[in-house]
């Protein structure tokens, strides 16, 4: 029995509970921090004067921080204690979206986007990896479901908040929040999450050995395409209901909490499928996906349609969850290392998303166009899928090995 399963022994439900919420309240923390951004693109670009399209720019440097700070802090933190390592992640973050509120121009606020971006991956990693842990094992996707709530709830709460506020005083009031949150979390965890001195540490040596297999790596290419056509809508969320569906802005952060409703159904949809279907679950999320990315452009016509094509859309976050548990299922000697670099894959997805977007926008091919980017690189994650499940066939000599639901 490893040393968080005998950990998670001696605790007791309620406490279980409160870790989880500690944990939860830190994505909450980057969910908002995250995509904040996308609701008040229009107050950013006018701030600064800039574009939309820069503002997805800005967008993709925060990406591009958790893409390179997820592997390299994973690796730097191997050998620090789990409770350690999170309070030191969730701190850089508070500090980076400090930060980013104060920024003078264009260029520092990309800087202080990408440094804020840094510890995202890392944190959710070993997050995921400290509930996981606590779970029994045929509930570890619910558990890692409910850390990834905190997530979820941002989007339905904390960005409509952080909109409401960005539009009625300024976007940096927005990650002034996110500072005092994550500063928040760092006092739950600490008083929370218990000092497991007999944690067993990994040698980063080992995990780059033991990460270098082709499941681990199809898998995270899968959250990096498969997931991209998610943002490359919601990032130009705002302007396409501003200019395409004809809606005023006090709209704007409804259709965000509209979005949030959809990724709370969808997180804990992704968890369930999971924990029931394994790694067949990312098959269907990736079809329903890419489904509701090729009825964007006409739901944008429409308020009556888009809003409950904005709920659907946010539904796509059930790939999260499952690929998350699916990488614990394959990374064998690896896990905080693929656990970060998860979250690493999706944000080059969030990277993604935007850049296609913003370049056919930019070359005049009109709003909607994102849900057809989308929908692209939805099927393009189906066939890395496909790839997957025929290495997991080969590798195991036959059909793969699926844990049965309990």
């Amino acid at each position: 029995m490893s040393s968080s399963s005998a950990q998670a022994r001696r605790l007791s439900p309620g406490a279980i509970l409160l870790i989880e919420l500690a944990l939860a309240l830190g994505g909450f923390a980057i969910g908002t921090g995250e995509f904040a951004i996308m609701g008040l693109m229009p107050n950013v670009a006018a701030d600064l004067a800039i574009s939309e399209p820069q503002v997805g720019h800005v967008i993709s440097a925060y990406a591009l921080g958790v893409v390179v700070g997820a592997p390299i802090l994973a690796l730097l933190g191997a050998r620090l204690l789990r409770r350690h390592l999170l309070l030191l992640l969730m701190g850089c973050f508070a500090l980076g979206n400090f930060a980013s509120a104060l920024a003078p121009d264009y260029l520092s606020l990309m800087l202080f986007r990408f440094i804020a971006g840094l510890p995202h991956g890392a944190y959710f990693g070993i997050a995921m990896l400290v509930a996981a842990g606590m779970a029994p094992p045929h509930k570890r996707a619910k558990a890692v479901s409910r850390v990834l709530a905190g997530l979820t709830i941002a989007i339905l709460l904390g960005n409509p908040l952080a909109t409401w506020l960005g539009q009625g005083l300024s976007w940096r009031y927005a990650f002034a929040l996110v500072g005092l949150i994550a500063l928040t979390t760092v006092a739950m965890v600490a008083a929370f999450l218990p000092l497991d001195r007999d944690e067993v540490r990994s040698s980063p040596i080992g995990e780059l050995r033991a990460f270098n297999r082709a499941p681990i790596w199809l898998a995270m290419a899968i959250g990096s395409i498969g997931f991209a056509g998610m943002f490359c809508v919601f990032a130009y969320m705002a302007p396409t209901l501003l200019q395409v569906t004809g809606v005023r802005p006090g709209w704007i952060p409804l259709a965000m909490a509209l979005f949030g409703i959809g990724c709370i159904i969808g997180n804990g949809v992704g968890g369930w499928l999971f924990d029931r279907l394994r790694f067949q679950a990312v098959a269907w999320i990736l079809l329903w996906s890419a489904l509701i990315l090729l009825l964007m452009p006409w739901a944008a016509q429409s308020t009556w349609r888009m809003a409950p094509a904005i709920v659907a859309l946010g539904t796509m976050v059930a790939l999260a969850p499952a690929l998350q548990t699916h990488l614990m299922d394959v990374a064998t000697g690896a896990q905080t290392l693929a656990a970060a670099s998860n979250h690493a894959a999706f944000n080059i997805a969030n990277a993604l998303g935007p850049w296609l977007g913003g370049l056919a926008i930019g070359a005049g091919m009109g709003w909607t166009v994102t849900g057809y980017i989308g929908a692209a690189t939805a099927l393009l994650g189906l066939a890395l899928f496909a790839w997957a499940w025929q290495v997991q066939r080969s590798e195991a000599g036959t059909a793969p090995i699926e844990h049965p639901a309990r």
